[in-house]
């Protein structure tokens, strides 16, 4: 005897309801939109079972690798147990306890606590009133914003995550600054997104090759990743060169996405612009968020500001990085119920003090390496990062950078982050938010290590000689 098909069908109710030939009880097709489970006509096959467990990781698991994870975890580092260890590779200003954050912003997420009211869901792009808060405190005439334009995030990286996703397919490529922050490259290829790097010239500052940018362009070219403030050169750009690389951007019609979460941290005397400020017609997606500026890299809030220029990006860019946001439900609510006041109550000055901070510390430790045979420091404008290169002919004991900063911890104590972790090697990266005493005493060591370690060249001692 032949089997029925038997239907399953959920009601609209959600409660079953069973029936022969695909009808109900009484003969009569049940309506819903819920599971059908069908059985195939005749003896039904049992499943084969696996004889062996077989479980393996994603392919977007493989293929995500943090460049700087990759290099350090590599690294033999065996501190000089005779010298306490300094580490000027952690970009955390926090981590020595001399760069606290403002009272008034810890006194913000007291009263936000207090409050009792944000200890619930938030809507995933975040409340609507921290929303217009950010949208308040960043717009300008030359770029307005409201709170539509403002998605809430967990921490920056989070942005820039999703900005990344709601802008490229598996297959395209996106634009990322050489040397620049590994996490570009950490997301984009995890999600089959090709990475082209483009060059930054440390002759002049650290600015765009604009040149060689422009020449990487392609039919599948997403997006260009600009992180200005930048890390790990601590380079502020000029209005000029940022318009510079608005019209690159708007001649083969690529948006941009902007990392500013250094934006403000800008020594004095240094210009200081927003892309989006600047465009006319290139739409932006602007990053940032109180990690830097305010001190507080664990407290994981950071925001996009959506720039449309001419409608480009329409309510599709926007719709996308709605239902992106939804994977994970947004931002801590408790930070979001202390934004408002984070914003409009930190005083000026606990901004100048920091600014002041990191001027003074980038100064003592460029004016302390300049004079080190072998080191050529880039003085930074803004952000926390002075970058250091190595003439590694002169240090003929070392095959690159990272052979030189372990060697230099085992020593000396003293890590410095090899530039390779940026893909840009023969360079290194120091922190400039360590206290100064410890800023002192560091490059008193890397300059002992250097002048062990230098050895002048063939020409060099042909000079000497002669």
């Amino acid at each position: 005897m032949e089997s029925k098909p038997y239907v399953v069908q959920i009601n609209g109710n959600g409660l079953p309801s069973q029936g022969v030939n695909g009808k109900g009880v009484n003969g009569k097709r049940v309506n819903g939109h819920g599971a059908h489970h069908v059985s195939v006509k005749g003896a039904v096959k049992p499943k084969t079972q696996k004889q062996r467990w077989d479980v393996r990781p994603s392919e977007m698991s493989l293929n995500t690798v943090n460049p700087i994870r990759a290099i350090v975890d590599g690294m033999k580092l065996t501190p000089n147990p005779d010298k306490a260890m300094i580490a000027l590779s952690i970009g955390d200003p926090t981590v020595f306890g001399n760069l606290p954050t403002d009272d008034s912003v810890l006194q913000a997420m007291k009263d936000a606590i207090d409050t009792h009211t944000f200890n619930g869901y938030a809507p995933s792009v975040g409340y609507q009133r921290s929303r217009e808060a950010v949208a308040n405190f960043y717009s300008c005439p030359q770029a307005p914003l409201e709170a539509k334009d403002v998605i809430l995030t967990s921490g920056c990286s989070q942005a820039i995550d999703l900005a990344i996703s709601v802008l490229c397919n598996p297959g395209d490529n996106i634009l990322v600054p050489c040397p620049g922050f590994s996490l570009y490259k950490t997301l984009a290829v995890s999600l089959g997104i090709q990475v082209k790097l483009y060059n930054l010239l440390p002759e002049k500052s650290w600015e765009i090759d604009l040149q060689h940018l422009e020449s990487l362009v392609d039919d599948r070219t997403a997006c260009v990743i600009v992180n200005n403030p930048s890390n790990p050169c601590g380079s502020v750009y000029s209005k000029e060169h940022l318009q510079g690389i608005l019209s690159v951007a708007s001649r083969h019609r690529i948006p941009i996405l902007a990392d500013e979460i250094y934006g403000d941290m800008v020594f004095p005397g240094c210009p200081s612009h927003s892309l989006a400020s600047l465009s006319s017609d290139v739409p932006v997606l602007a990053c940032g968020g109180l990690a830097k500026r305010w001190l507080v890299p664990g407290w994981r809030l950071g925001w996009i500001l959506i720039h449309d220029r001419n409608n480009i990006f329409g309510s599709e860019i926007r719709q996308g990085l709605v239902k992106l946001s939804q994977r994970i439900l947004g931002a801590c609510t408790i930070v979001q119920g202390a934004l408002e006041s984070i914003l409009n109550n930190t005083p000026k000055s606990f901004y100048h003090r920091t600014i002041s901070f990191l001027k003074s510390n980038s100064e003592l430790c460029f004016s302390e390496l300049s004079t080190v045979p072998g080191l050529t420091p880039i003085m930074p404008s803004g952000a926390m990062y002075l970058m250091v290169g190595i003439d590694m002919e002169h240090f003929p004991g070392f095959q690159n950078d990272v052979d030189f900063t372990e060697s230099l911890v085992t020593e000396q104590s003293v890590f410095c982050l090899p530039a390779s972790a940026f893909e840009y090697p023969n360079y290194f990266r120091i922190v400039v938010t360590v206290p100064e005493k410890m800023m002192v005493e560091a490059c008193a060591r890397i300059r002992e290590f250097c002048q062990r370690h230098y050895r002048p060249s063939s020409q060099d001692s042909n000079e000497l000689d002669q």
